[in-house]
């Protein structure tokens, strides 16, 4: 497993990172899988206090309490439960993350989160509060490095021109290079890490049916499909596609089982051609985002 620094933190990431979201929280097969990916140099795990209701925060803290100084760990806030399980409200402001911080910090059973991370943001968020609340959460030591999920290019700029985040985790991969008009490189000239996730397409890049995926038909997303079968590893060069620009840190893989985690160390693993993924990029126009410019 290779390793790189988030932003300009002390922290160093391994290249692909478990994604928690699809664990089963209710399966001891989940803890055994988690353990697993350390087990195989994974020390990047990415949870969120919305994911199973608080459960998914749970099962990361308990699998992984053994070698808590040895991982990081990300975790994200925003979305306030309602109380009466209906769904969730956004709630970006000072007073809310302060106080939720603490129900993360008793799931995961951890005195510090890693990374705290705003699990989304517009532009009408009071972005100097939510920006307070994380600073003073990094001086309580409560949190190490925060940032931001986002995938909205006028949200990220005022986060640059504003913070000192260490990270924005946003969707890229092959089927979706709209990072790449401004924000990758935006974010690398300021040293901040991008972690990417959705770099598998829903699995249309590995070995779904071919449809409509953002602005592309299914049959141009089939025409990119055959070509990356072509080169004998798809898998691996949708991962490889992301870690190639030096902007991305870490590359946030979901795994529900065994053979999942697996599949995704062997393609990590295995040798891709930058020439080839040139060529791939080169087979469909690159898409841009077409709102919150």
């Amino acid at each position: 497993m290779k390793y790189r620094k988030l932003g300009q933190s002390s922290l160093s990431v391994s290249e692909i990172s478990f994604g928690c979201m699809s664990l089963d929280v209710h399966a001891p097969e989940s803890i055994k899988l988690l353990q697993s990916a350390f087990d195989a140099g994974i020390n990047f795990f990415d949870t969120a206090d919305l994911y199973d209701k608080g459960e998914n925060e749970l099962l990361v803290g308990k699998a992984l309490n053994d070698v808590r100084d040895q991982i990081i760990i990300a975790t994200k806030v925003g979305n306030k439960l309602r109380k009466d399980g209906s769904g969730w409200d956004w709630n970006p402001t000072k007073e809310y993350i302060l106080s939720a911080v603490e129900n993360s910090l008793r799931q995961l059973n951890t005195d510090y989160i890693d990374l705290y991370q705003l699990h989304g943001g517009t532009i009408e968020d009071p972005i100097d509060e939510t920006i307070e609340a994380f600073e003073i959460l990094k001086k309580q030591g409560k949190i190490r490095e925060y940032g931001i999920s986002s995938i909205r290019p006028n949200v990220i700029r005022e986060w640059v021109e504003k913070s000192k985040m260490a990270t924005v985790m946003m969707q890229y991969s092959f089927l979706d290079r709209r990072p790449e008009e401004e924000a990758l490189e935006l974010l690398h000239q300021n040293g901040i890490s991008v972690i990417t996730r959705g770099s598998l397409a829903k699995g249309l890049l590995v070995d779904k049916p071919p449809k409509d995926y953002l602005n592309y038909t299914a049959k141009k997303v089939e025409l990119l499909q055959s070509n990356l079968q072509e080169t004998g590893h798809p898998l691996s060069y949708a991962i490889d596609f992301v870690l190639q620009h030096p902007a991305v840190a870490s590359a946030v893989l979901g795994m529900r089982t065994k053979e999942q985690l697996e599949l995704n160390l062997t393609a990590f693993d295995a040798k891709t051609d930058l020439q080839i993924i040139d060529q791939l990029k080169k087979i469909l126009p690159q898409n841009k985002y077409d709102k919150h410019r």
